[in-house]
């Protein structure tokens, strides 16, 4: 590459990403936010910067409204079969639309995406945030998934070639080739994400880093037997709900300066991602972080040493 790369990649879903957790009412508040206020601002900042990101969007966000068919919700996607998870996976799906239930539907905040004068690209984070490398998703749960979002997309005439796996659990890559995917966003190059450890334990690996102010790492596309890319993450920029509210905004966006040095100075990819649900809570503190960081883009692109491309941009090039 002749200059570092910046890449922001989202996980657009909604109250889907914790309702195998959670259930329908435990991010509800942050969803809502999310929806009325979030993604209008990231547009914004994405225009004023121009920043053409890698929005993730989960399939069930392309509706508009759904139903039941014969008794069953969604009876085109096969069941995973989780140890974890007995109640059927579409059990809180409400069945309605996107003006009675809009935290479950996002066909026109996707319009908003489509429509933003800077072009987005529009990638895949599953129908309904199946996890694809659990044991309990075979084969036929991931093809029915993929093929409900690509034509759903087709619809839409948007062609999916960029993937973002719920948790980042990474798996049936060559159903993702089999659609035509080009490429996806592995887990982020460090030591407890290489490793069989118990979740809590990669957890404090990651606040290890994020205390010590590591400098997160930089990437290249990298191809795998499937022949898919993989667009290794760098960093998240996690949110201030929860426990992670007591850690200052600094900490975020200091790390991501030293990734985006790291980048422009070695000529390899910073690849940042968040789930726009991280910018709900303590929203103005996180915009600011956001800006700052987007501001670091932007003087580094004007010195000639930084690029701003989405990940399906990455594949011809490397």
């Amino acid at each position: 590459m002749e200059r570092g790369i910046f890449t922001l990649s989202l996980d657009f879903e909604l109250i889907w990403g914790t309702l195998d957790i959670f259930g329908p009412k435990g991010f509800r508040n942050i969803c809502e936010v999310e929806k009325k206020e979030v993604i209008d601002r990231l547009l914004k900042l994405f225009v004023d910067f121009n920043v053409s990101a890698t929005w993730c969007v989960l399939g069930h966000l392309f509706l508009g409204c759904c139903r039941e068919r014969n008794g069953k919700k969604h009876q085109e996607i096969k069941r995973p079969n989780y140890s974890w998870h007995k109640k059927d996976w579409f059990t809180y799906d409400p069945c309605s639309s996107e003006e009675k239930a809009p935290i479950f539907y996002g066909r026109g905040l996707v319009n908003k995406i489509c429509a933003c004068e800077v072009p987005q690209e529009i990638g895949c984070h599953s129908f309904s945030h199946i996890i694809f490398g659990d044991p309990g998703c075979g084969r036929e749960t991931a093809d029915s998934e993929i093929a409900a979002c690509v034509r759903l997309a087709e619809k839409e005439k948007i062609t999916l070639r960029s993937f973002a796996f719920p948790r980042n659990d990474v798996g049936h890559l060559d159903v993702l080739k089999k659609y035509g995917f080009t490429c996806y966003r592995g887990p982020e190059p460090r030591w407890y994400n290489s490793c069989k450890l118990p979740h809590f334990l990669k957890r404090a690996g990651h606040l290890l880093d994020i205390l010590t102010a590591n400098e997160p790492p930089v990437v290249i596309p990298q191809i795998t037997a499937s022949g898919l890319w993989n667009i290794p993450a760098s960093m998240m920029y996690f949110p201030m709900h929860g426990v992670r509210r007591f850690i200052p905004i600094s900490f975020r966006v200091n790390r991501a300066i030293k990734g985006l040095e790291a980048a422009a100075r070695q000529k390899k990819i910073f690849h940042l991602w968040f789930h726009p649900t991280n910018l709900a809570d303590q929203m103005d503190k996180m915009f600011k972080g956001l800006s700052t960081i987007l501001e670091c883009v932007s003087d580094l692109r004007k010195k000639g040493k930084m690029d701003v491309r989405p990940m399906g941009a990455l594949v011809p090039m490397s």
